[in-house]
């Protein structure tokens, strides 16, 4: 059995990973040629992208709902109840697209708390009036993105990605400095660029969906659906935590970005990198955390909970031995890694720094993610939601804040004391998650054992 599931968590996980760095090398490229510009620009794709990020990312948790739902109802070859399934997903997508649009469109109260210099703020504003364009395009692309992953059909995901990447330079030269004869938006052209790019993959991808293609047998386009109402209470039940926890994720980082942007051009820019860097090498546990929900809930959906917990297990064993050799690499790599994002002295300097604690942080980083999304295969989302608001909003960002401004007399450190603040709430998140995980599946297997003495 051991086999077996590595061989699946490897034919799940590595198109996931190739997709997903695909998009985090979208936006490693908005940051490093909006770090050649200015220091200016860079805070301000910076500031933007948290933003944008922090709101896309936590409707997009919800949408996730889906894919427990359709794992768990391909486990048990219950096909035609798929496309149902996907449809009001997409109704569910429509409605969460305007909530959206309005957060990003008129983002007032985050720029509020990070009190930037004026000229990054104007940017920093039209950076997120023309990426809220494409915000309804990601959104409707990450429904195919749940329902492919979920019937294990992960490639054409990778595919569309891998064309998203290939389009990236090109447009972000076009918009960012004028080629063409376009006017030279600088650091928000990187902004046009990714519109285009959704609205592109978008379209694709349900045009591949509609064309059959191997997607056929679930009757995604077989019939009109309008919203069921039950339908859609059963789907927020089990994503509204989903979308919660990221956005406690997401905003321990957004937060950080905004309070760093109070200490000037260097810090928030420097942060930057390092969060940026952050999110690249965390695509490694991402995929793995995607093929692991998924072998589980299609496990569960097969009445197997020995193979549900196992496979979770050897997830995060597996997830955790790479996370320490990714960390040892960046701690040693960390002056050349900064080195790549920017030829500011300062800001490379401050950076390096930072990306030492990077180190630590992605190990606890790549436990959690994959124990979470373990958890989200036995459709248990709220308890994971609570451990992360206590730990990443609680310990995390709030011990980072008093580390980093200083509280009662204690010395101010600056950025780092955020990173040290992170670091400690990822690891009592990690710890708490995985025990969870250890409990539930442990319940499950011992249900059905004592259901067949």
């Amino acid at each position: 059995m051991f086999s077996s599931i590595a061989r699946d968590i490897v034919k799940l996980g590595w198109p996931v990973l190739i997709g997903q760095l695909a998009v985090m090398i979208n936006g490693v490229i908005d940051t490093v040629m909006a770090g050649r510009l200015s220091a200016e620009d860079l805070a301000a794709v910076g500031i933007g992208a948290s933003i944008y990020i922090s709101v896309f990312v936590t409707l997009m948790g919800v949408l996730i709902a889906l894919t427990p739902v359709v794992a768990q109802l391909y486990g048990a070859r219950r096909y035609a109840a798929i496309g149902e399934e996907v449809r009001q997903s997409l109704w569910l997508g429509t409605f969460l697209t305007s909530v959206a649009f309005v957060l990003i469109y008129f983002p007032d109260p985050f720029l509020a708390l990070a009190q930037v210099e004026p000229a990054v703020e104007a940017k920093t504003r039209t950076y997120l009036r023309v990426i809220a364009i494409g915000v309804p395009a990601m959104l409707m692309f990450r429904v195919f993105y749940s329902f492919s992953t979920a019937v294990s059909r992960p490639r054409v995901i990778m595919v569309l990605n891998l064309l998203g990447l290939a389009l990236k330079v090109p447009l972000n030269l076009v918009f960012m400095h004028g080629y063409l004869g376009m006017p030279a938006f600088g650091g928000p052209g990187c902004a046009y660029s990714t519109t285009i790019i959704s609205w592109t993959t978008a379209a694709l991808a349900w045009a591949y969906c509609w064309r059959g293609n191997g997607y056929d047998a679930y009757g995604v386009f077989a019939r009109w659906s309008w919203p069921n109402w039950r339908e859609q209470v059963r789907l927020l039940q089990i994503g509204l935590p989903i979308g919660f926890t990221f956005l406690v994720d997401v905003t321990s980082f957004t937060f950080m970005a905004l309070f760093i942007a109070r200490l000037g051009t260097v810090s928030s820019g420097s942060h930057q990198i390092a969060a940026n860097f952050t999110a690249l090498i965390y695509m490694m546990p991402l995929a793995m955390s995607s093929a692991v929900g998924v072998l589980v809930g299609q496990a569960i959906g097969a009445g197997d909970p020995h193979r549900a917990r196992l496979t979770g297990l050897m997830g995060i064993g597996a997830g955790l031995g790479i996370a320490f050799c990714v960390g040892l690499g960046v701690w040693l790599g960390r002056d050349a890694i900064a080195g790549l994002y920017t030829r500011d002295s300062q800001v490379h300097a401050v950076a390096a720094t930072l990306l030492a604690f990077v180190a630590f942080y992605h190990l606890f980083d790549a436990a959690s993610a994959i124990a979470v999304s373990a958890l989200r295969g036995y459709k248990k989302t709220l308890v994971p939601m609570m451990c992360n608001i206590v730990a990443l909003w609680g310990m995390g960002l709030g011990g980072g804040y008093v580390l980093a401004f200083g509280l009662s007399g204690r010395a101010a450190m600056g950025a780092p004391g955020f990173w040290l603040g992170a670091i400690a709430g990822m690891t009592i998140g990690s710890v708490l998650i995985t025990l969870y995980f250890l409990r539930v599946s442990r319940v499950s297997v011992s249900r059905v054992d004592n259901s067949h003495p």
